[in-house]
């Protein structure tokens, strides 16, 4: 399948900083790559020239074969972004956050849609009508879930989504992404969960210095090897990115 996202000797460098080095990487329908690494890693930064948020030093990122740059205005309608903590209008519910941001990327849809779209990410009727202010982090993944399917977007670009999330609104997170997956979605995952990396990707980079390290099928390694390879790597002395 024709990769959605694809990074073509992807570099960035913040003043003397090389943040990400000659990355090269696809993430195609129907994938899930999650990319394992600690903070300053460059899976942030990854995401970040996906989005156009950053220009790249060196190399280009590409959605679709357009550039996430100079071709903005083509890249931005097909992705949706996850972040660690996905921001809502506290004083609106779900189901209104959900109509706010469906309308500003162009889509109307009635509340009989929008609210099927959120139970299809887990949460209830009750919930949905709820303001916003009284969510748990779960509670607002799932409408942040919700408004990349709304969205209609190719891709997805998560950060940290499941950081502090409990194991149970964790693993229904898994589940939300597997059925993205199965829609055709491409997804990009950075994450530190070793074990749900494993669970719900398809393929796990492994990201030290600014440089993918290792990239594997998820189906070759079970939790225990992936984890001893991550630290292997963690304690390993990479070259110097520069």
């Amino acid at each position: 399948m024709p990769a959605i996202l694809e990074a073509r000797q992807l570099s960035k460098s913040f003043g003397s900083n090389r943040a990400l080095h000659s990355l090269d990487l696809t993430v195609g329908g129907g994938e899930i790559l999650c990319l394992l690494g600690a903070n300053g890693a460059g899976k942030t930064t990854t995401i970040n020239l996906f989005l156009g948020f950053l220009s790249p030093t060196d190399g280009a990122a590409l959605v679709s074969g357009h550039d996430a740059v100079r071709e903005r205005h083509l890249t931005a309608p097909k992705l949706a972004y996850i972040p660690e903590q996905v921001a809502l209008y506290p004083q609106l519910s779900g189901l209104e956050n959900l109509d706010h941001f469906t309308r500003l990327s162009g889509r109307r849809l009635d509340q009989t849609e929008l609210l099927a779209m959120l139970e299809r990410t887990g949460l209830s009727q009750a919930d949905a009508h709820r303001r916003a202010h009284a969510y748990s982090k779960g509670m607002r993944q799932k409408v942040g879930i919700a408004i990349a399917v709304a969205r209609n977007a190719e891709a997805l670009l998560l950060d940290e989504p499941m950081s502090g999330l409990d194991p149970a609104a964790a693993n229904d997170f898994c589940t939300l992404l597997s059925s993205l997956k199965d829609q055709g979605k491409a997804i990009l995952m950075a994450t530190h969960d070793i074990f749900r990396a494993r669970l719900v990707g398809t393929r796990i980079g492994i990201m030290k210095a600014g440089r993918l390290v290792e990239l594997l099928d998820a189906k070759q390694v079970d939790a225990a090897e992936l984890e001893t390879l991550y630290l292997a790597h963690m304690a390993k002395e990479e070259p110097a990115v520069s």
